[in-house]
């Protein structure tokens, strides 16, 4: 097959994005596609078969248009995008959210893209998933941008703590203290998105304010952004409750992984008891994150394809005893 040329102008921001420290992003784009790359000065060449041209140019051009938003372009995000355009889907212009420390925080797969989306459009998400997908972090970059620009008076954060179970009040300190181990990585999320000056002053005056479920009892959230982090581990009941918390103007996501419930009963979760009865309901939006969407690293990925191999060979998985049909 006839190896051809062709050329793509970008600026020195998107140049940059494309070609990556060392050239290391190039680099996985030639392997991946067949491909060879150079940058002549003012974009880069592509060399190589239609075919193999096709793939890769879309790649770069999907790169390029992450740089035009303001947002960092990592490794991950090559990775991201290569695997939705190698497996035939088309990467998305998905909106950007402009309060990353380090630049726009933009969705790297189609999956974040569409959890964006209905992030935006409902007053109750869910982001269910393995591992690694986005879908804290996204939650967290959403409801700090919502504080930013007024629209929401606080960002409220709660999760179970399942393994303190009735033993929190023997931990040490204040309730914070207590609480935060287990909203670590709800913490370095927001740490990364607003930097933690912002995130302890903002704390400091109540607008980001985190507790576990149980402290939520009897409340009415108004004009706040809630995430129920680990929802998996909620019961039946914790769920309901803290559902039904919801004030005017307030709007709830809720974040969790189906597949690793850590409560003594897994058939007592409430996320896939709350899936399956409120999918339908108006206001309500569900995004469903899988293997190809793990962003964290690509070992994480091929770890939780392992597990689910292991179970659809006939393995017990309890914790699909309540998921919906898809």
């Amino acid at each position: 097959m006839a190896r051809e040329s062709e050329f793509l102008a970008l600026d020195d921001r998107a140049l940059r994005a494309v070609t990556g420290p060392n050239s290391r992003h190039v680099a996985l784009i030639e392997d991946a596609f067949k491909v060879l790359v150079e940058a002549p000065g003012g974009g880069v060449s592509i060399n190589g078969s239609a075919r193999d041209r096709g793939p890769a140019r879309r790649v770069i051009e999907a790169l390029a248009k992450r740089a035009e938003k303001g947002a960092e372009v990592t490794e991950a995000d090559v990775r991201a995008i290569m695997g939705t355009i190698r497996g035939g889907g088309v990467s998305a212009d998905p909106m950007a959210l402009p309060v990353g420390k380090r630049g726009a925080i933009v969705p790297k797969t189609n999956a974040q893209a569409r959890y964006l989306e209905i992030l935006a459009r409902c007053e109750l998400s869910f982001g269910v998933g393995p591992a690694g997908t986005g879908k804290t972090f996204l939650a967290a970059a959403y409801g700090a941008s919502l504080l930013r620009r007024g629209q929401v008076d606080r960002l409220v954060i709660t999760r179970p703590a399942v393994e303190a179970g009735e033993k929190l009040g023997f931990l040490p300190g204040d309730l914070n203290e207590k609480v935060d181990p287990y909203l670590a990585p709800i913490w370095e999320a927001l740490n990364d998105i607003l930097g933690p000056e912002d995130v302890q002053r903002r704390r400091d005056k109540g607008e980001i304010e985190a507790a576990p479920i149980a402290f939520m009892r009897g409340r009415t959230l108004s004009h706040a952004f809630i995430i129920v982090d680990e929802a998996q581990n909620t019961s039946r009941l914790q769920m309901k409750m803290v559902l039904t918390r919801l004030g005017e103007g307030a709007r709830m996501v809720v974040t969790g992984d189906p597949s690793q419930v850590d409560l003594l009963n897994p058939r007592d979760s409430g996320l896939a008891h709350a899936l399956r009865i409120l999918r339908d309901v108006k206001g309500v939006g569900v995004q469903e994150f899988e293997a190809q969407d793990v962003v964290r690293h690509a070992m994480v990925e091929r770890i939780v394809r392992a597990y689910d191999a292991d179970a659809a060979h006939g393995r017990p998985r309890p914790d699909l005893e309540e998921r919906p049909a898809r």
